[in-house]
């Protein structure tokens, strides 16, 4: 059976290149005759693994010396407590900006541990933009600043970031990193899950300056404690081996590709297109404020609800698949990541324009 653009949130699309070379090393690592599932990951073989990746990886992000790498499991939703737990404990309280799904979770998790401010909120608009950067409360006080630059169910993105001075910015870049050439050195954490633009799900990339390591209070759970991970090079326990093998192909992928600036280039065309696609015909709509679109989820409606089981349908029949929204907003959602290729959007555009036409 032919492969099909598969449009889910995640766990997403992984570059083909990457999935044969996988497949053509499943047995057979590189003449050590075993899988990289079968070593151990304090072994040579590994280890090489390992180095490499985390060198791609700076490389590909340009990240400063000064700061960590952490390869993580948990999920980002983990993330959720670590961040507080590793934080919150220097001034017991924390800005959060409140634009969407995956921000409600974080707030509610870092209220757990401290006090959290809402320094602002776009919920009374439905989650459909960015709140403008002047019109935040934010807190001088605050151990840190958390925010979701782009929110994967409302397709909502944050295309510049809010000055929090010397307060350190933490931000859940899961369905954005690797999308575009990134000033790390604007953050204090990044942290993401890994199934949507770095590969499978089961790992979690945590980016953290050096100075925000060691800040934990004696309660913190030493598993869930970054300066753990720091000081045992993420290998305090068995990390996620196999994931963390299949992020490297594809950090070695991205360079191949030209890098960050070279997808930037790719992606803002995909979901250029795909908007304007969106907006030249009135049988669609996109709720998103234009300057807060996503480039990488992209919600639409249809004009007559009754008509979107048939259209799951017929595009499922074209190898169009998993662009039902999700629940909680309905409609449809394409999730275009590094690795959906450009073909697909075309495909997904042709489609759609039809399906109007039939329709409309």
């Amino acid at each position: 059976m032919a492969r099909v653009f598969n449009f889910s949130a995640g766990p997403a699309m992984l570059p083909t290149e990457v999935m044969q070379q996988a497949q053509a090393e499943m047995l057979d690592w590189r003449g050590s005759g075993m899988s990289v599932m079968e070593m151990s990951h304090r072994g040579k073989e590994f280890m090489e693994i390992a180095t490499t990746a985390e060198a791609d990886l700076r490389e590909l992000l340009a990240i400063p010396d000064n700061y960590k790498v952490l390869f993580l499991q948990g999920g980002a939703t983990t993330q959720f407590a670590m961040a507080p737990l590793n934080l919150m404990g220097r001034t017991g309280k924390a800005d959060y900006a409140n634009t969407g799904s995956w921000s409600k979770k974080a707030i509610a998790e870092g209220k757990r541990f401290g006090e959290v401010n809402v320094c602002a909120s776009s919920e009374a608009d439905g989650f459909n933009s960015v709140p403008a950067f002047d019109s935040w409360d934010l807190s001088a006080d605050a151990a840190y600043l958390h925010i979701t630059p782009n929110e994967t169910i409302g397709g909502v993105e944050y295309h510049g970031l809010p000055d929090s001075g010397d307060v350190p910015l933490v931000a859940d870049m899961s369905s954005t990193i690797l999308s575009r050439p990134l000033d790390v050195s604007s953050y204090g954490i990044i942290y993401a899950g890994a199934q949507k633009n770095i590969g499978p799900a089961g790992l979690t990339l945590v980016i953290i300056r050096d100075d925000l390591i060691g800040s934990a209070g004696d309660d913190c759970p030493s598993m869930l404690n970054y300066a753990t991970h720091a000081e045992a090079g993420s290998m305090s326990n068995t990390p996620p081996t196999y994931s963390w093998y299949l992020a490297g192909l594809v950090f070695q992928w991205l360079k191949h590709k030209g890098g960050l600036t070279a997808m930037a280039e790719i992606n803002e065309r995909k979901a250029g297109k795909l908007y304007a696609a969106i907006e030249a015909n009135d049988f669609y709509s996109n709720p998103v404020a234009p300057a807060n679109r996503s480039w990488m989820n992209v919600p639409f409606i249809l004009q007559d609800a009754e008509l979107d089981a048939s259209f799951l349908e017929q595009a499922k029949q074209l190898g169009l698949v998993t662009l039902k929204g999700h629940r909680s907003v309905g409609g449809m959602r394409a999730s275009i990541y590094n690795a959906m290729p450009e073909q697909g959007v075309d495909t997904l555009i042709e489609f759609m324009n039809d399906f109007a036409q039939q329709h409309g």
